[in-house]
């Protein structure tokens, strides 16, 4: 019997140490201790087995059955702590830095040629003595027309050429709305002399409209002040923006919010005034509308309009970009595309 025992344990140790050696891994360590010294294993069933046995055989047994318990539990630590180090030999192969190797490239991001743009034109008004002033993307009405002097009858209300909200609620089509809320603001203070860049939305797409661009209002407001002082500071704009020797005109033109209106050209910056493509061979390019603040909306705002005059111009951010950097397609902007963005 006594070598039926030790045959028996032999058995155990060499199926042990057949796991011991296949074991790869932790996981696969953990499973063979569970299988062999766990609550359902091989050497808690052997002892739960003991009872069948004579009783002068027992002692040998459970001798046995701790030695290979101990030997077991050894080998697992050993085991546990040899397969932890390859691990992380392998971590550290995998983590090890080569600093010979040379660094991957770090590309830094751009600013897009649009904020390019308007933070030149707020620099430009800024040395000039205009403040920066902000107002709402989504407007009232009463502030996106009505106080402009736009009839309820004129087309730039109509519903196609605007986003409504609801009846009375739009996305503003024009940053034209902060003319009559900074008066508002301020009035009867003076002077008022503020730009406004910002969003606007209209019912447009094609290669020089989007349906979101982007503005800047521009606003004066004080005694005395008159059409020359406007072509003066849009002279002077032309000439940073778009370097000297950049000629400037007005055109008549017809804005609601303005008596006198006027458009405002430059020469052609492509063939310098003589003709070309680009300016339908008129050898001038349109950059903005302009024009007298008209007494109307002085007086709603609450101003004397016996007492102050002003005026105000509008430009198109995009259009600025277009002609400067030579785009022909308002699109490209909206495209996020890295061969055009990075140019700039």
């Amino acid at each position: 019997m006594q070598k039926t025992i030790n045959e028996r344990i032999e058995e155990l140790r060499a199926q042990f140490q057949q796991g011991i050696d296949a074991a790869p891994n932790l996981e696969a360590l953990e499973k063979l201790r569970v299988k062999f010294l766990g609550k359902k294993g091989e050497v808690t069933t052997l002892m739960r087995g003991m009872g069948k046995l004579p009783a002068d055989e027992r002692p040998l047994f459970g001798k046995l059955l701790n030695e290979f318990k101990g030997f077991a539990e050894k080998m697992l630590d050993n085991q546990k702590k040899q397969l932890k180090e390859k691990d992380a030999s392998q971590r550290w192969e995998k983590e090890r830095l080569d600093i010979t190797l040379p660094g991957k490239p770090f590309h830094l991001g751009r600013k897009h040629p649009l904020t390019v743009i308007t933070e030149e034109i707020e620099e430009i008004f800024s040395y000039m003595g205009f403040q920066i002033a902000e107002g709402p993307e989504v407007e009232s009405d009463y502030y996106n027309f009505e106080a402009l002097n736009m009839s309820k009858e004129h087309p730039a209300r109509d519903m196609q050429d605007s986003f409504y909200i609801n009846p009375e609620v739009l996305l503003r089509t024009h940053t034209s709305p902060m003319q009559v809320r900074t008066m508002e603001a301020m009035a009867p203070g003076l002077p008022v002399r503020i730009i406004c860049p910002g969003k606007v939305f209209r019912r447009d797409d094609d290669v020089t409209h989007s349906p979101m661009f982007h503005q800047v209002e521009g606003l004066v407001v004080d005694r005395g002040v008159s059409l020359a002082d406007l072509k003066g500071i849009l002279m002077l704009f032309t000439k940073e923006m778009f370097g000297e020797g950049r000629e400037l005109r007005f055109r008549p033109s017809f804005f609601p919010f303005t008596e006198p209106s006027a458009e405002v050209d430059i020469s052609c910056i492509i063939c310098g005034g003589s003709g070309c493509r680009t300016c339908g061979d008129t050898g001038w390019l349109e950059i903005l509308g302009s024009g007298m603040v008209h007494p109307r909306v002085l007086e709603v705002s609450g101003y004397d309009s016996e007492e102050v005059t002003g005026y105000a111009f509008g430009i198109g951010i995009e259009r600025i970009a277009m002609l400067k950097y030579g785009i022909d397609d308002i699109r490209l902007f909206y495209y996020n595309d890295l061969r055009m963005l990075q140019q700039y």
